[in-house]
């Protein structure tokens, strides 16, 4: 499982797709103040990003992928 939905948590690991966006923008809609875990996560299709971003969810965990935490951190800090 590559999201795991806890109560005002999500939670990424390794490959997210365009497929969860659906499910995660569902979820978001339901949830507020969300924080995202992103400290497993290897990659991150742009919809799921578009989605986080539209909903103002926090980061708690960056990434320990170097590359992906960069992208994120320029995004999500572009918000704030």
């Amino acid at each position: 499982m590559t999201i795991e939905y806890r109560d005002t948590e999500v939670v990424f690991a390794e490959i997210v797709g365009v497929e969860d966006a659906e499910v995660l923008l569902a979820w978001l809609q339901e949830r507020r103040p969300v924080h995202a875990d992103f400290s497993a996560c290897t990659h991150m299709h742009p919809a799921n990003i578009q989605v986080l971003m539209a909903a103002g969810v926090q980061v708690a965990v960056w990434p320990v992928a170097a590359p992906l935490e960069s992208a994120l951190r320029s995004v999500f800090s572009a918000g704030s």
